[in-house]
């Protein structure tokens, strides 16, 4: 949006008065459809995009028509409202609800909708007075900082592979934890089923190869939810407000299955087979991985999408 296109839309946005704001929208929006993007009279020339978002209140799909941005391939869109003191509807939106439909005219795909930090925010608002200079006159008209929101697209481009994303990676962490628990509670039903005495014969090392595969997993658990709740969730809870209560939730999970966690670790570093008894281990076990299968499932379910959409999985090399 330059310079002129910006007085053009607040000259245009006085005329509204007395009329049907959001059936000029419609107009608009229909015009934009019908001709792939191109835009005739007051808008011609403009880079625009209809972002459908789900409204914070009545859940009801809501369509806006926005000046459009790419940097580094990532749609941006600007909730400037034309300088506003208040942030337009479609950005509580997808405060609360971060999943859009955006339509360029020439494509439309699925995002999710970031909110950057302050400090990154600045650095993207800078790239877009540089490129579209009508909304730092709209910053100037309101004490609001104005917000500047990345859309990132959900799946890979038409005709583009699909890249492993963060969100996928997590994924295979909790089906290596889910086989590593697995093989755990198999070692105890060889105890229960076996019985002590040929336990003791056969397989005299079976306490020590539980006690190490328990120390291990564990100990993968522990560095995986620190992880999540140091560095992972608190990047998500600024950038998707809407992901904060799942978030707090996961961080709680995280204690429940520490504690529990700790418990069957001092359970099998204690296993003696003949005198401890193996059924207690394999219910504690089972419980731990009742708990944790409800939590990956929970984790998997909340943020999987938005790390994907976000973040690569990680290159160790």
């Amino acid at each position: 949006m330059s310079k002129e296109q910006a007085e053009t839309w607040e000259a245009q946005t006085e005329t509204w008065a007395g009329f049907d704001a959001n059936d000029f929208q419609r107009q608009v929006i229909a015009e934009f459809r019908a001709n792939n993007g191109k835009m005739s009279g007051m808008f011609e020339g403009w880079t625009l995009a209809v972002l459908t978002t789900v409204g914070a209140k009545s859940g009801l799909r809501r369509e806006s028509i926005l000046g459009y941005l790419e940097f580094d391939g990532k749609g941006i869109v600007v909730a400037s409202s034309n300088g506003a003191d208040k942030h337009p509807g479609w950005y509580h939106n997808i405060r609360k609800n971060p999943i859009v439909t955006v339509e360029t005219g020439t494509d439309t795909y699925q995002a999710i909708a970031a909110i950057p930090p302050a400090q990154e925010r600045d650095k993207l608002f800078d790239r877009v007075i540089t490129e579209a200079p009508g909304y730092a006159d709209h910053q100037a008209k309101t004490t609001r900082k104005i917000p500047v929101v990345v859309l990132h697209r959900i799946g890979p481009k038409p005709g583009e592979e699909r890249v492993k994303g963060m969100g996928d990676w997590i994924v295979e962490v909790h089906d290596w934890l889910r086989e590593e628990l697995e093989t755990l509670r198999a070692q105890a039903d060889q105890v229960i089923e076996g019985g002590a005495d040929t336990i003791e014969r056969t397989r005299p090392d079976l306490a020590q190869q539980m006690r190490t595969h328990c120390l291990n997993f564990c100990g993968a658990l522990k560095k995986h939810h620190g992880g999540e709740d140091m560095a992972m969730f608190p990047m998500l809870a600024k950038q998707f407000p809407a992901l904060a209560p799942a978030l707090a939730q996961l961080v709680e999970e995280h204690k429940v299955v520490a504690r529990l966690q700790d418990d069957i670790q001092r359970l099998v570093d204690s296993f003696v087979p003949g005198e401890t008894d193996p059924v207690r281990l394999r219910a504690d076990l089972e419980r731990l991985a009742n708990q944790l299968e409800s939590h990956f499932r929970y984790e998997e379910e909340t943020i999987v999408t938005a790390l994907n959409a976000t973040a690569p999985a990680p290159n160790f090399g």
